[in-house]
């Protein structure tokens, strides 16, 4: 577990939260002061991406759920066709071959990254949204259990993303199938540049169902209170199969990060909150434009044949202002608020 990592606990109050967690490894020492690198890290460009392969399941870093702060986290049964837009963040030197959730040593300059839910080890493409540049990492701890933040990643990581001196990213994570067949290459076939999601991209999060115990409801269901009659809430709106993605789509190569200039190009939001009822979205649009949130505006959208009604904040520039407007928001009660893609 890496409370300790993240949140650089005292080693007694580390083991305390770690007592009430269901991992079988225990907790991780707080990190060390980083001090000069005993060596000077490897340019990104040397250091190559991952390349996805069928590993079994850890036997450490996997258990059916587990208990961080009063917080519960479900472990997915399995990562094929998640995706989820957020925060990102890194971790260095000074967890630098501390052990990870699995057992391995953390190794700042290779291409892992920490999760809180994905089964352990998994394959993830990385994109930072504010530039288009795009990563393969191996995930391989837990975290990160600081706000918002969606995937802690090792520096090397990072750095390709240029996302070292900010500290954080609005990032798109999605899962790549090291099982799924390679894609069809004809010899007239020209591949086609990276692209960012549809615009008509339904959820913020596409994932199958967590392994809860039976009676569990899981953490991130919202109460039913939250939302009017008719709406469904902004993190549930209905699930659209993924197209599978294969191994060829995100082949790791050398380099500082494969960049895609639609996906810098996409503007941010912070949807509050997704309805079938126009009426819902537009009496929810109305009470926020009475607060200091920003532009608001209500997105029709046909989704899976379904009309849907999203109410969207933005554009955000920052993660400093993505941060400002969801902290707002769960301040008046929306907690199920997330980052959207135009």
């Amino acid at each position: 577990m890496n409370v300790g990592r993240v949140l650089a606990l005292p080693l007694g109050l580390a083991v305390a939260v770690g007592l009430t967690a269901c991992f079988s490894a225990p907790p991780r020492p707080a990190p060390t002061v980083p001090t000069a690198p005993v060596t000077p890290p490897p340019k990104p460009d040397s250091i190559p991406e991952v390349i996805p392969r069928i590993e079994p399941r850890a036997r450490s870093g996997n258990p059916p759920f587990y208990d961080v702060f009063g917080k519960r986290y479900y472990v997915l049964s399995s990562s094929v066709g998640y995706r989820e837009r957020g925060v990102a963040s890194w971790y260095g030197p000074g967890f630098h071959n501390v052990r990870t959730s699995i057992g391995e040593p953390y190794d700042m300059y290779g291409m892992t990254a920490a999760h809180k839910t994905l089964p352990l080890p998994a394959y993830v493409r990385v994109t930072n949204l504010q530039n288009g540049r795009s990563v393969v990492v191996r995930v391989n701890d837990r975290g990160p259990f600081v706000g918002n933040r969606i995937i802690d990643l090792s520096y090397s990581a990072a750095a390709k993303l240029d996302m070292l001196r900010n500290g954080t990213a609005m990032v798109e994570v999605r899962t790549i199938d090291p099982s799924a067949p390679p894609p069809v290459i004809t010899a007239s076939a020209t591949p086609a540049p990276a692209t960012a999601p549809p615009a008509a991209t339904a959820l913020t999060i596409v994932a199958p169902a967590a392994a809860a115990p039976a009676g569990s409801a899981p953490a991130a269901t919202a109460p039913a209170s939250s939302a009017p009659a008719g709406s469904t809430p902004a993190g549930s709106t209905p699930a659209v199969a993924p197209a599978a993605t294969a191994p060829g789509t995100a082949t790791p190569t050398a380099g500082s990060g494969v960049t895609s200039p639609a996906a810098a190009a996409t503007a941010l939001f912070v949807q509050a909150g997704a309805f079938s009822d126009p009426a819902n979205a537009e009496r929810l649009a109305e009470k926020l434009r009475g607060g200091n949130y920003g532009k608001v505006i209500v997105r029709d959208d046909q989704i899976a044949g379904r009309r849907m009604y999203r109410v969207r904040i933005g554009p955000v520039p920052s993660v400093a202002e993505f941060d400002r407007v969801v902290a707002a928001l769960e301040r008046a009660g929306i907690n199920d608020a997330h980052l959207a893609l135009d």
